[in-house]
């Protein structure tokens, strides 16, 4: 399939192949294989694993966000869905009460095409899906939903990176950009930290995916059109790994990789537990990481 010059992308797929996506996303999650735990989980049988997450749409919050980056928001704002539970449990997360004391309400796929519909009405530029990855299925079958609505917004997919390179393939033609956290250049580190085996090599085989489907990130007029855009947050005592993951980046996905190299990390939650992160990152930790970031050619900045 690759890159297409449909734009929003799922308008180039009808309603029925878009339902067949959903389907096909949907016999992913029970036994549950869409992340890279591969947890097993019955979920159209009632089942939990990980994620916590059923077969239902499970939401927080909806609505314009004008704190993403700056491409990302114009005039409307970035119209954000934060989705409840998560398959990563940082021990610093900033929004643990979503995603990990599952603060949120359990809604229908309609309820969730509703939202996309009004965050249109609202004026915002695109629809920004907070933490889908392990509700896969229910969001690609809202949007079919809302598609047929008259939805026409380009579809964001942030996440945190712990992603299967099988259900990615089924948001082929779907999303137009994908924006990932890229956590940890060290799985070990990931494992301590969140709870996520094998992180490394799967957030590298993941991006892979994402950057095949949708190349590097085009701009017109100063707003995000499609493409791949990569967060990293610099951690204290290193502990991201940002030197491997950058070169990931530069050498495996391309220089002109979008890269916001993040340096608000502040000690949340269970953080202040670890003596090793439970202090904000220094200006020096930051300029490292920023010269390392440039010295690699690759595209970067605090807040794109």
């Amino acid at each position: 399939m690759g890159i297409t010059d449909t734009w929003p992308a799922y308008l180039g797929l009808s309603s029925d192949q878009l339902r067949e996506r959903a389907r096909r996303l949907a016999e992913l999650a029970s036994p549950c294989r869409l992340c890279p735990r591969e947890c097993g989980a019955r979920r159209s049988e009632g089942e939990r694993g990980f994620c916590r997450a059923g077969p239902l749409p499970w939401a927080s919050s909806f609505g314009p966000h004008f704190g993403e980056e700056r491409i990302l928001v114009g005039r409307g704002g970035s119209g954000t869905v934060f989705f409840t539970g998560c398959n990563l449990a940082c021990v610093f997360c900033q929004n643990y009460e979503i995603s990990q004391l599952d603060r949120g309400v359990e809604i229908t796929t309609t309820e969730l095409a509703s939202y996309f519909l009004r965050l249109q009405g609202l004026g915002c530029i695109n629809v920004n899906l907070v933490t889908p990855t392990h509700q896969a299925p229910q969001i690609v079958e809202a949007i079919a939903i809302a598609r047929d609505e008259g939805l026409n917004l380009p579809i964001v997919w942030n996440s945190g990176g712990y992603e299967l390179v099988e259900a990615l393939r089924l948001l082929e033609g779907i999303v137009d950009i994908y924006m990932p956290d890229f956590k940890y250049g060290d799985s070990t580190i990931a494992e301590c930290y969140s709870a996520a085996p094998g992180y490394f090599e799967a957030a590298c085989a993941a991006v892979k995916e994402m950057h095949r489907q949708v190349g590097d990130l085009s701009i017109e007029g100063s707003l995000a059109r499609r493409g791949l855009l990569i967060r990293h947050l610099v951690l204290p005592n290193r502990l991201a790994g940002t030197e491997r993951v950058l070169a990931f980046i530069a050498g495996e996905i391309s220089q002109d990789t979008f890269v916001n190299l993040m340096g608000q990390y502040r000690p949340a939650y269970r953080a202040r537990e670890r003596p090793e992160i439970s202090r904000p990152i220094t200006a020096a930790e930051y300029d490292e990481a920023f010269r390392l970031a440039r010295r690699l050619g690759l595209r970067v900045a605090s807040n794109i």
